[in-house]
């Protein structure tokens, strides 16, 4: 029994004397992606296209207020032909407007998404490679929302990192 305690000590020291040598880097990694140049790029063919598929909703916008002010200002004997004509005009033209929104965020989505997946894995590129070079054994979010406890002492690397970018 005593031997079997003895060899249970032998073999966990050599892993809590590993332990005591992590290394733990944190990266701000918002601070970073907002600092590379291609993250402005983005963001401006992002504003571009939004401005372009705004200025088509405005359009839209004012057609069907046309049309509704059109319906408002009918005369009580109209015909009911007309009437109805115009109604129906007015509620597929909102439901265009109302499907043309929905294709404008999609496309919005996906162009972000497109535009951001070469820059988020250059970001994770960096953080990898100042990890390895730094010989830090976890690299962590800045976030202190997501940290609950540091073990070990912990170094801020977001420096390390916009330098490996070429970034100020």
């Amino acid at each position: 029994m005593l031997k079997k305690i003895i060899l249970s000590i032998a073999l966990a020291i050599p892993f809590l004397a590993g332990a005591q040598n992590v290394k733990i880097g944190l990266v701000d990694a918002n601070e970073v992606m907002a600092a590379m140049p291609a993250t402005a790029e983005a963001q401006k063919k992002l504003e571009e296209a939004q401005a372009k598929y705004q200025a088509q909703a405005k359009s839209l916008d004012e057609d069907l207020q046309k049309q509704y002010t059109e319906l408002q200002n009918l005369k009580e004997d109209e015909l009911p032909a007309i009437r109805e004509r115009k109604v129906r005009a007015f509620q597929d033209s909102q439901a265009r407007a109302q499907e043309f929104m929905q294709q404008i965020d999609a496309e919005l989505s996906k162009m972000h998404q497109e535009l951001m997946l070469p820059i988020t894995t250059e970001l994770k590129g960096a953080i990898e490679s100042v990890g390895r070079e730094g010989g830090y054994t976890i690299v962590q979010s800045l976030d202190p929302s997501i940290v609950f406890y540091y073990g070990a002492p912990a170094e801020n690397i977001t420096p390390l990192v916009k330098a490996k970018l070429g970034i100020k």
